[in-house]
């Protein structure tokens, strides 16, 4: 009766995670605290406080790609990205304030 184990995220630092972003584009159309194309890292963080089911909803939104939450513009999905990397970026978008 025991639990399963969730496997963990390599812990990284902030700057991977960044550098991450950077590499893969993705300031092309966000910020940390300014709407672009698409909205700033830290309103994702602010719509998603407190939801159990962020995480998973960010990662496969980063995976799949998507369109309606945020207005019009498209989000493009992200194929080339790891499981792990985008965990990664979820994990640090979510825990901004």
């Amino acid at each position: 009766m025991g639990k399963k184990a969730v496997p963990s995220v390599p812990a990284v630092s902030d700057d991977e995670v960044l550098a991450l972003a950077h590499k893969n584009n993705c300031f092309a159309c966000h910020a940390l605290e300014r709407k672009v194309m698409g909205p700033a890292f830290n309103a994702v963080a602010a719509k998603y406080r407190g939801d159990a089911n962020a995480q998973a909803y960010l990662e496969n939104k980063i995976a799949k790609g998507g369109s309606g939450v945020w207005g019009g513009a498209p989000m493009p999905a992200q194929p080339k990205l790891s499981a792990e990397e985008r965990s990664q970026l979820a994990r640090f978008i979510l825990k901004l304030h």
